[in-house]
């Protein structure tokens, strides 16, 4: 029997038609997801056809001797419920286990690396030999069913160099991450321990500005970087360099867009830790800041990676900002993709598109999976107060 209360009990067609709702939206978010990663894999012959099971299937791929068998669905299913296992059970306990002198975040920084080289090599690497050999053996089971090849990646990844794009995209978001999650963690702990109002007031009107069009804010920032060299040259000499085209003039216009909001956001979760906690560790001699460090922080891991998540997602999925700031050389990933439909595109170039989208959108899905439980807690946690 549930526990539930007959009172707050759902009737039958209100959990059915809740169901349904969930359940359809699901589809309508998963659906261009699931077709664009279809897609990649196909010929553009496939992947633009009329008929979608000739693009599921992949016909023309498959005679082009590209192409999945029984052993290889079946092995590569399993290969990937085992990794979702150990992303959810073994991953944490084992960071859990061995972080370094306590430092959970070194320890998920070391084990989400970790898992994510060992999965791509053993999806890329290891699995495909041992299904190549597997293939040869079992004869007609080892025949392609289904049409498949990874053609337009490598066309993408090392003939287009979009490694670069992914470099590029590596150093914007660890910057932004690094510097808004060190101010906001000092800053919101001041401000939930604070009793002023005018430390509150005036982050109100930063998140006011925080709701402006980034193209407003980009507009002012820009003569600025364009004309950092001449700023600069009275304090650095004439070797100033110019900040304009280079990733320290993103993340800085990045950390400026998105500080309120991640202060903000800190400050409600320091505010559900309570202040006994802060009041003992200073009766055992801590310092103020060696009570943050040592006791407050270890309890607010999951607000702190919430947290760190939304200021990811800005910095990783950034458009406008990076396109007008970054030159050709140091691009990101979002806008180099833009780059693919700004000459006379041909099928072939619009399918080596989607198959950059599909790698842009496959890290956000392993770092949502490795950190889901301190996802889920600290949402929790967050919206309790504040």
């Amino acid at each position: 029997m549930s526990d539930t209360p007959r009172a707050m009990r759902q009737s039958l067609s209100l959990r059915l038609g809740s169901a349904g709702f969930l359940a359809l939206w699901c589809l309508l978010a998963a659906f261009p997801i699931f077709w664009i990663g279809v897609m990649s894999f196909k010929s553009p012959v496939d992947a633009f056809d009329a008929n979608p099971l000739n693009v599921i299937f992949g016909p023309v791929t498959r005679d082009g001797g590209d192409g999945l068998s029984i052993i290889d669905i079946v092995l590569g299913l399993v290969y990937l419920f085992f990794a979702v296992k150990l992303a959810l059970g073994w991953l944490p306990k084992m960071v859990a286990q061995h972080s370094p002198g306590g430092q959970v975040w070194a320890g998920w920084i070391i084990g989400a690396l970790a898992y994510a080289i060992s999965f791509v090599v053993g999806l890329f690497v290891i699995l495909p030999l041992i299904l190549n050999g597997l293939n040869a053996i079992l004869g007609p089971l080892g025949n392609p069913l289904i049409g498949l090849t990874t053609i337009h990646y490598w066309s993408v990844w090392v003939d287009n160099a979009f490694y670069e794009n992914f470099i590029n995209s590596l150093i914007v978001t660890v910057g932004v991450v690094t510097v808004s999650l060190t101010v906001g963690t000092l800053a919101g702990y001041g401000l939930a321990r604070s009793g002023s109002n005018l430390a509150f007031w005036i982050l109100i009107i930063a998140l006011i500005f925080r709701a402006l069009p980034h193209s407003v804010l980009v507009a002012g920032y820009l003569p600025v970087f364009v004309n950092s060299a001449e700023i600069l040259r009275p304090i650095l000499g004439e070797n100033a360099p110019t900040l304009y085209g280079q990733p320290l003039a993103v993340i800085a216009v990045l950390v400026s867009i998105n500080q309120p909001f991640t202060i903000w956001m800190l400050r409600s979760f320091f505010q559900n830790i309570p202040n006994e906690l802060d009041e003992a560790a200073r009766v055992d001699g801590c310092t103020h800041f060696q009570a943050f460090r040592w006791v407050i922080m270890p309890v607010m891991w999951p607000g702190v990676i919430t947290t760190g998540l939304f200021s990811f997602l800005l910095a990783y999925n950034d458009f406008l900002v990076t396109s007008l700031l970054l030159d050709q050389s140091n691009q990101t990933m979002v806008p180099a993709i833009a780059g693919y439909f700004n000459r006379e595109t041909t099928t072939t170039d619009q399918v080596e598109a989607v198959a950059a989208a599909v790698s842009i959108t496959a890290p956000l899905f392993l770092l949502v999976m490795i950190f889901q439980r301190q996802i889920v807690s600290g949402l929790t946690a967050g919206a309790v107060k504040g």
